[in-house]
């Protein structure tokens, strides 16, 4: 059986109106934010260039994101990003994770 992904959400109000977001193991987390009908910056439409799509991202349980690819690892160094925060349209969710952006 494939495992599934689930997304919380860390701001109380998209909390108790979205709940937790069920994917499919392996879906993008940026494709999967934009389903449930939430904004995701980016100017590059998720082709991993501008960066602008960066959560930060709580793994609740091992395994639960996709590891950081040689391509994310120079994004998140170019822009100094926080030791949490991961390019959405880079990272496939496997598993438990929290989420969020300063936007939200």
């Amino acid at each position: 059986m494939k495992r599934a992904g689930k997304i919380r959400f860390l701001k109380p109000d998209l909390k108790s109106r979205l709940g937790e977001i069920d994917v499919e193991s392996g879906t993008v987390l940026m494709e999967a934010l934009l389903a449930a009908g939430l904004p995701v910056a980016s100017s590059c439409r998720g082709d991993g260039v501008c960066t602008k799509c960066r959560l930060h991202v709580r793994v609740l349980e091992p395994n639960a994101v996709s590891p950081v690819t040689s391509h994310e690892k120079g994004l998140l160094e170019r822009i100094h990003a926080e030791n949490d925060e991961r390019i959405s349209c880079q990272t496939e969710v496997h598993g438990l994770i929290e989420v969020d952006a300063p936007y939200w």
